[in-house]
């Protein structure tokens, strides 16, 4: 056991528990709870975001900005289900949270656009207080989102004891990673 995985109380993921055979089900409990906390933090960062994007996309009047927006937020989506289905699937919910996590996150963004749509008439996206108001809510769903990434979803994947054992899988999770920033950052050029 490296002494890293050796603090009490402090892990990385599912490759990081080590467990005795006498504490494995307790370690097993805490991993799973970790694992749903992530799944529900992730899931309030989208969320977050998503209402967002829908409101810009729900207020926007040009084609110009409509057309980018919907292709950017389709790509994003799908992107950003695919991570939080399988931080779902880890954390072993029960079929009604499931079901439940799935329809927020279906719903956030169309509920974003009716509000968006809703507000068009007033909305104003240069007025100094929705710039306010769109930088605080954008900051935090950002920082929800960069933090999970980081410290719970990209630490747990390169410090997994077959990564770190293996040169060639390094080289291939790194130029994963690089690839899928460099994809990322492409689609913010339209959004």
């Amino acid at each position: 056991m490296s002494a890293h995985h050796a603090h009490v109380g402090h892990s990385h993921g599912v490759s990081a528990v080590v467990a005795s055979s006498a504490g494995a089900s307790d370690a097993g409990g805490a991993q799973l709870i970790r694992q749903r906390v992530i799944s529900q933090l992730l899931e309030l960062g989208i969320i977050v975001h998503s209402v967002i994007i829908g409101m810009s996309l729900g207020a926007s009047q040009s084609t110009s900005t409509i057309r980018p927006l919907v292709v950017a937020l389709t790509f994003h989506q799908f992107f950003e289900g695919i991570g939080l289905g399988g931080c779902i699937v880890q954390a072993k919910f029960r079929l009604k949270s499931v079901l439940l996590m799935a329809l927020f996150f279906s719903l956030t963004t169309p509920v974003g656009v009716v509000i968006g749509i809703g507000i068009s008439s007033v909305y104003d996206e240069n007025s100094p207080n929705t710039l306010i108001i769109q930088g605080i809510l954008s900051a935090a769903a950002a920082g929800i989102l960069n933090y999970m990434a980081l410290v719970d979803l990209l630490a747990e994947d390169f410090m997994n004891p077959r990564v770190q054992g293996n040169g060639r899988l390094q080289v291939i999770v790194n130029l994963s990673l690089l690839l899928g920033t460099g994809l990322m950052s492409m689609l913010a050029i339209w959004a």
